[in-house]
Formats: C-alpha cells, sequence, structure tokens
C-alpha cells in the first residue's frame, strides 16, 4: 500500500520552498495531463506548458519560473524532474528481501550461497560459483559455473549467467537478460568456419542495471567489461571484449560489436551501432540510429543517417545521392 504524503511535509523531506502555504495530501503521483487532486506531477519542458496550465493536479514540482502558470501550488525546484524521482522514490515500494535457498533451486556442492542472499524458485547456481550477501536471485534464473553475484545484486527472473561472470555490488538485471554468452568469434578456413573459443568472461562493476534480453557476450580473451554506473537499457547487444566506461548510459536496441572501447559519461541512443576495433572517447553523445564507422576522440554530439520524410521526397533525394560526384566534378560510378 502506497504511503500518503502532505505537501507541506514533503517539502520538508526534499526541502523545496513551496509556493503557498496549503493542507493538500498527495497519495499518487501522474503526468501533467493524467492527474487528479490527490497527486503529484512535474514540470520541466516548456512544450508542456498548455497541460501545466491546465492540469487538474495537486500540486506540481516546478522551477520559479513556472509558478504564475501553475493552477496549484508548486513545489519549486531548479531540477524538477529529479527531485520528482525523489519523491518517487518515497512511494516505491519494493518487495522485502528474502534470505535463504528455495525447495526447487538447485545449489552445485561446489557453489557458496552466502545466508543472507535468497536463492529463489528453479535456480540453479552452477560449480564454483559464489553467492554474496544480500543478494536477489530471482525465479528461473541460471548461474553457470565460476560466476560471482556481489553482495545485494539482484536477478529479476530468468536471468542467465552462463559462464565465468562477475558481478560487484548493487548490480540490478533485468528479466531474460543473458551475460557470459559465447562471443561472435569466427576464422575462415577451407570450406566454411573455424570457431574461436572464447575463453575470457564478464566483468561488470557497482551499481551498473542491465535491461531485459540485453545481451553481453565473454571475452575471446581478457574480459568484456563494464565500469561502474553503467545503465543499459533493454535489448542491447554488447560485444565480445567491449570495454564500456563509468556512467555511460545506452538506449534500446543499440549494439556494440566486439573490442570497441565506449569512455565514460558517454549516452548512446536507441538503435545506434558501434563498429568493432574503435574507440569513443568521454562526453560523447550518439543520437538515435547513427552508425558509427570511425573512432571518436573529441567530446560532442554526433548524428548519421538520414531523417524520416515522405517517400516521394525521399526517392528524389535518393536520386539526387548518386549525382553529387557529377555535381562536384568527379567520375561518377557506374551503376550496379
Amino acid at each position: 500500500m502506497r504511503p500518503n504524503w502532505t505537501l507541506n511535509a514533503l517539502a520538508e523531506q526534499l526541502q523545496l520552498p513551496l509556493s503557498a502555504a496549503t493542507e493538500v495530501t498527495i497519495s499518487g503521483l501522474a503526468t501533467l495531463e493524467q492527474a487528479g487532486p490527490g497527486d503529484l506531477c512535474f514540470f520541466a519542458n516548456t512544450r508542456y506548458r498548455p497541460q501545466l496550465r491546465q492540469t487538474a493536479a495537486g500540486a506540481v514540482i516546478a522551477p520559479e519560473s513556472a509558478v504564475a502558470d501553475a493552477p496549484c501550488p508548486v513545489l519549486i525546484s531548479a531540477n524538477p524532474q529529479l527531485d520528482f524521482v525523489r519523491v518517487a522514490e518515497l512511494f516505491d515500494s519494493p518487495e522485502p528481501a528474502q534470505a535463504g535457498v528455495h525447495p526447487s533451486a538447485e545449489v552445485d556442492p561446489t557453489a557458496s550461497v552466502d545466508p543472507s542472499a535468497w536463492i529463489g524458485p528453479q535456480v540453479s547456481v552452477g560449480p564454483r560459483s559464489r553467492v554474496e550477501a544480500g543478494a536477489q536471485i530471482g525465479p528461473g534464473c541460471v548461474i553457470g559455473a565460476d560466476c560471482v553475484v556481489g553482495p545485494d545484486c539482484q536477478l529479476i527472473a530468468r536471468v542467465t549467467l552462463v559462464l565465468r561472470v562477475r558481478l560487484a555490488a548493487r548490480v540490478l538485471v533485468h528479466p531474460g537478460a543473458v551475460l557470459g554468452a559465447d562471443g561472435f568469434g569466427l576464422v575462415p578456413q577451407a570450406g566454411g568456419w573455424r570457431k574461436v573459443p572464447q575463453l575470457g568472461g564478464v566483468t561488470v562493476g557497482e551499481d551498473c542495471e542491465i535491461g531485459a534480453n540485453t545481451t553481453i557476450d565473454r571475452g575471446a580473451l581478457g574480459d568484456t567489461v563494464l565500469e561502474r554506473d553503467v545503465r543499459l537499457d533493454n535489448q542491447i547487444q554488447i560485444g565480445h571484449n567491449v570495454h564500456i566506461g563509468e556512467h555511460t548510459a545506452m538506449a534500446g536496441c543499440s549494439a556494440v560489436a566486439g573490442s570497441a572501447r565506449i569512455g565514460a559519461n558517454c549516452l548512446i541512443g536507441g538503435g545506434a551501432g558501434v563498429l568493432g576495433h574503435l574507440q569513443v572517447c568521454d562526453g560523447v553523445t550518439i543520437t538515435a540510429m547513427s552508425l558509427v564507422t570511425h573512432s571518436i576522440k573529441s567530446p560532442g554530439e554526433y548524428s548519421s543517417g538520414v531523417p524520416l520524410m515522405d517517400n516521394r521526397s525521399w526517392r528524389r533525394a535518393a536520386v539526387r545521392f548518386k549525382q553529387l560526384d557529377k555535381l562536384l566534378g568527379g567520375k561518377q560510378d557506374k551503376e550496379t
């Protein structure tokens, strides 16, 4: 059951000034459009000013410049989105931590499980693996051989740690993620391919989050590495021996090919790709659906691709693309 907070109590908890004295009680959180008299919402983007003026919310977190537009009391904030997250944490009700081993779980005799950890239903813990204090292993997870699940980690459900995966403290892994599967290592030989043994592992730093159905391949030689506080969205592919610096965040369906190195404090948009063996320096933003084909050595925002347009315009543009060499005085390639 979610708690109720008076707006005055929230203001005191967050140490934020109120635009006016009020007896409003907040029982839930909502968007500007959907909020009712007992809800709190936030305003941080000027494009939503019309919704702010019409909101039925009991209160809103907003900058001081928006007080005149709000039809309700305002918690005045220099960073409304962050302060809204702080409120959301107060309303969040996670399941309490458990301890022990469910009767349906299988733990290899050579594995170790801290007494304060929880091994849930239908979980398998493989040889020589270790589950440390306070870790919560949800239903259907598979922990393979020689893995470490650090203190207070959470594997929500159906997470697979294949082989030689080491999670530091407080790593959160969402359902369906697979860490430590074979990297895509192949060498051509007469008549086909020869598979390269993947002898490394995966190392994940403290406070990382790995989204649902995301895959992180283990290294061929050495480990695939996520430094601390890396945040990966759903359905991301991280190739073998990739190294991602701390505080970098990647949106859904992005991908990094083998042996690429991504710096710290980078943002990679949804559907973007980074080719193998490239380096991206610290502080780079790559916008959605971009393809990184060369190393990036200077911080900044980078984009590639052509924005969406109607099909007729696209066909005209495509014809012009083929004429660029001619227009620039070069030799036009023959059509293939």
